[in-house]
């Protein structure tokens, strides 16, 4: 069994922050579960451009307000808390919030770890991510 807390992940390896949100990494990859999930803050005031084109992704809402408009059609979503939003055909999308979002996400296949957006919006596929990973370790060396 696994057992964690948030309060445990603040300030760790799995609290990865970006200009426009915070994601709490509750599970990875690495916790043989499947998915991944997170626990995910997006900042009151900001948008951010998301597409996730290697991963599958839903998401809900427990806390805040704001909105998801899909690219390019401009469908767009109020997202409150009980919302839960799918992104089952890989939808790139702006994510808006108006107060700081608390949103409760889950990832197939599941983040590895410290992933963060490409310029595209993209977190990269794992086999991406271990090739950048371990060419940085190497120039760390």
């Amino acid at each position: 069994m696994i057992v964690r807390k948030l309060k445990d992940i603040l300030d760790t390896e799995r609290d990865v922050k970006a200009p426009t949100w915070c994601s709490r990494r509750l599970l990875l990859a690495e916790d043989g579960m499947g998915f991944s999930m997170h626990h995910t803050v997006i900042y009151a005031g900001t948008q951010t451009h998301i597409w996730y084109r290697h991963h599958l992704e839903g998401v809900y809402c427990v806390a805040g307000s704001g909105s998801v408009e899909l690219i390019p059609s401009g469908e767009t979503f109020q997202i409150e808390p009980g919302t839960l939003y799918a992104l089952n055909q890989h939808d790139e999308h702006w994510l808006r919030a108006e107060t700081d979002l608390h949103l409760i996400c889950t990832f197939n296949p599941p983040l590895i770890g410290d992933e963060t957006h490409d310029e595209n919006g993209v977190y990269a596929s794992a086999e991406e991510f271990e090739k950048t990973r371990a060419a940085a370790m190497r120039a760390d060396n």
